[in-house]
Formats: structure tokens, sequence, C-alpha cells
């Protein structure tokens, strides 16, 4: 395959705050990209309407472009084989799911939601991996076109091999061998008419004509189903490249439950976007110590595909901080800093929103940064000592944190009113006086009893900064609990 027909692309789901493992595979393709003098082309992965919204999907552009990276396809630009969201594409995949279930490939399934989990609760009580066990293979066609033509929900699953393997050549692990009794009959076409995502990335990138898909290592044991729907079609598929997931130093995998992940939390505490992507882009490249601080167009220059490590990318949130402190002092000049600094502390308008929300709270303005300094800073660096003044015990406090946090990412679209609407209601779950509710946010979020009107406050931080102070308020109030204070 010529260099000059290389395509890739990134192809993110809109459903929560844009990762920085996103960044991390965005980055590998772009690079690729420009190694091979190729394309790189941004598609939106949208089937999964319940979770995937137009914020989100905002969010996930607003985020790459930040990262100073660029695409010459997508939502966003155009291109000649958009659309470039699912949810525009979805009168396209009906055809293929029927070629499939022409040829043999694939069945009806009208299995309830309530007997699948019967069937995967008694798989994983014998001690067997949970899958679809083929019930519906063996209705005669009389019977699928009888209960269609009623109106019956139903989806589509294909066919999968009962002997043999999937042996397949990927371009970081080399020859891989997966059981075929190890793999789903995977559901291509929903009972909504969308196609799963596995149906549609298949016939995307085939109608994108993606060469290379590079993504990360947990979509290594999806491959045989991929393949098989690329021979169902008689298609042929492209190269396969799978990256180590990134980790925490203790190797474990990198999550928004342990530390922060969003992209928009490392441009909240005032990481350069140059940094965070030097930071990544060493993970694919081999040089000396001393040359680490890298430009985009270096890290393109040094980058090697073919001598990727498979030990997993370790997040060093150290490394970052001297990464970024380097870029700060040796990249920026003293104009550049200055206008780096006014961007990063006008970004989500907080410097303005919060000065006006300081207005009337001071009575000289000597008083505004005891008052709206959260607003900017990396750590509140709070202690035990922050509650002193909420009526709450340690372990009501513990109660409320471990209520709030994960109802709080329920919510769609963050803004002041649908933070007060879901705290409201959270309070109505928990049979607490909306005020005892909040008083130990109030010092999570600033970490101060007194401080800006809270959910104002909560809206300017940002969800993914939001998310990190309750978790480390979460986490002090444990300790308060533990120690008996």
């Amino acid at each position: 395959m010529a260099d000059s027909a290389v395509r890739v692309r990134i192809a993110p789901s809109p459903t929560g705050e844009p990762h920085v493992g996103t960044a991390y595979i965005a980055l590998f393709n772009y690079l690729f990209a420009k190694k091979h003098g190729g394309t790189f082309i941004l598609r939106i992965e949208d089937t999964d309407a319940t979770r995937s919204t137009p914020e989100f999907e905002q969010k996930v552009l607003d985020a790459l472009k930040w990262c100073g990276l660029e695409w010459s396809e997508g939502p966003d630009v155009g291109g000649p084989y958009g659309p470039y969201r699912q949810s525009d594409r979805k009168d396209i995949y009906l055809d293929y799911v029927r070629q499939i279930e022409k040829n043999g490939h694939g069945f009806r399934c009208f299995c309830t939601p309530e007997r699948l989990e019967q069937m995967r609760e008694a798989q994983r009580a014998a001690g067997k991996q949970p899958k679809y066990d083929g019930h519906c293979l063996t209705l005669s066609a009389e019977e699928v076109t009888s209960r269609v033509d009623a109106g019956e929900p139903h989806v589509v699953r294909m066919k999968i091999p009962t002997e043999g393997s999937c042996k397949f050549t990927d371009g970081v692990y080399g020859d891989v061998e997966i059981p075929w009794d190890s793999v789903d009959m995977q559901v291509l076409l929903k009972a909504d008419g969308m196609p799963t995502y596995h149906m549609a990335n298949v016939v995307d990138d085939y109608l994108m004509k993606i060469t290379h898909v590079a993504r990360g290592e947990e979509w290594l044991a999806s491959v045989p189903k991929h393949i098989l729907i690329y021979q169902y079609l008689g298609l042929t598929p492209p190269v396969f490249m799978h990256l180590s997931l990134m980790r925490n130093a203790d190797k474990s995998k990198l999550s928004k439950r342990k530390n922060p992940t969003s992209i928009s939390y490392y441009s909240a505490l005032g990481y350069l976007p140059e940094a965070l992507m030097n930071f990544l882009g060493l993970f694919f490249i081999q040089i000396a110590e001393g040359e680490e601080l890298m430009t985009m167009a270096e890290l393109a220059e040094k980058f090697d595909p073919d001598n990727l490590s498979k030990s997993g990318a370790i997040f060093d949130i150290q490394k970052l901080d001297w990464l970024n402190g380097r870029w700060i002092r040796e990249k920026l000049s003293d104009d550049e800093f200055l206008g780096r600094v006014l961007a990063w502390a006008s970004e989500n308008d907080r410097l303005k929103q919060g000065l006006k929300l300081s207005q009337s709270r001071i009575s000289k303005l000597g008083e505004l940064p005891a008052l709206a300094d959260f607003l900017l800073k990396s750590d509140l660096g709070l202690e035990p000592a922050a509650f002193a003044k909420i009526k709450s015990s340690p372990e009501e406090l513990v109660e409320i944190f471990n209520t709030v946090q994960p109802d709080l990412e329920k919510i769609l679209e963050w803004n002041k009113e649908t933070i007060e609407a879901e705290l409201r209601a959270i309070a109505d779950r928990m049979g607490k006086k909306l005020k005892v509710v909040l008083a130990p946010l109030f010092v999570a979020v600033s970490g101060s009893s007194r401080s800006l009107p809270l959910f104002d406050s909560m809206e300017l931080l940002g969800r993914s900064v939001v998310r990190q102070r309750l978790k480390v308020a979460g986490q002090v109030a444990a300790s308060m609990a533990g120690s008996g204070k």
C-alpha cells in the first residue's frame, strides 16, 4: 500500500467529557498520517443515542482542537466521504446488514432483555463466559417472518464459526490467534434500527477508505467480529494496530474514578496543549535522555510506529508537570506567556463571570482573591479543618459525597439550572434538607464555607474540575470518619 494512500481516523463517541485517552489515540493517528503523507479523519460515532449529545460532540471537537490536532475530513469541515456523524448515516447500514442475512451469516433474534439477563446470570453461575446461547438460531424462516410481520421487537445478530480460531497480524502485537468459541454472536442491528458500534465501524471504515485502524488494546478482542463482518461482506480488512492502554503508576487502568482523565480538566488547570501532546507523543518515539522537549513537528519527525511498546503507557503526572513547566519557561516569550495566562483565566468565561458574581459580595477590591481565587486554583489543599463549621458528622459527609458524585455524572447538559435541579432531587431522594447537602459542597468546590453562589461556581469550574474536587473532598471526609473526628 503506497504511503500516499494512507487514511486513518479517530472515532470518538460523544457520551461524556473527552478523555485524555482519546487525545492519546488521536495523536498516534495524526502522527501516523503525517509520517506517511496520509489523511487524518475525525468521525463521530454516536450510535448510542441515549447517551450521545450535541454538547458532548462539541466538547470533543473543542478538546481535540485545543490539543492542536487538525483533521482533513470531519463533521465540521466536511469531505468527500461524508457524512462524518453516524447518526446522519443511519440509512447506509441497513443494506449491509441485509446482505449479511441474505448470505446466511446473520439471523433475527427475538430474545427479550429479561431472557438475556437470566441467560447471562446462569452462565456466570456456572463459571462460563457470558455470551449469546444461539436460542433464535433454530427458528424456522416461517416463524421469523410471522413474528416480524406481527411487529415483534428484534435485533439482527451475526453467526460465529463453531470450530477453530481467528488468526490475524496486528501492527503492534504481531501474530494473534483468538478461538471462535470465545467470540459472542454480536448484535449488528439494534431494535431501534440503529447499527451497533461493530457494524457501523466496519461499514464506515470501508466506505471512508480507511487503510489503518489504530485504537486502544481493549478492542483487540473485537477484531475477530470485525474480520468476520468484512469477510461476510466480501471486503478486505484494513491493517489493525492496537496501542497499549494508558495506565496509572500502579499499572491500573487510567479511569476517572481514580484520577482526572478529562482533557478539559488539564486545560482548566493551566496545562499547555503543546506540553500535553509532547507528553503523550513520547510514548510513540525513541529518544535519548535530555531530548524530551519536543514540538508537534519534532514528534512527527521522530515518530516510530514500528517500534511501539506493549508494556503500557504510564500516565506519570509528575513528568507531565515537569514538561509543562519547561514549556512555560523555555518555549514562551514574555508576551506569549501573558497571552496564555489571560486566555486560560478567561476559559469558560471564568474570570468575567467570577468577577460579576463577586461584585455584590465585597467592600474593597483587595477582598477579591480570597473570595474568588478558587476559580483559578489547581489544588484547594483541602484539609479536615475546612469542614469545621459544617454541622454534619463525618459519616454524613461521606454519605453526601458518595451520593452526589455519581448522580451529577448523569447530567447531560452542565449548567447552573441543571446542577441546581439535580442537587434538589438528590436532597429529596436522601430525605435531607437542601442546605444540609449544599453546605459541604460549598467547601468541596471552593475550599471555604463563604464563597460565590454554588451552582454558578460549579458551572464556571466545569464538570471535570468539580468531579475531581468532590472526589478529593470525599477522601478527606472518609479520613475524618476513619479517625473518629
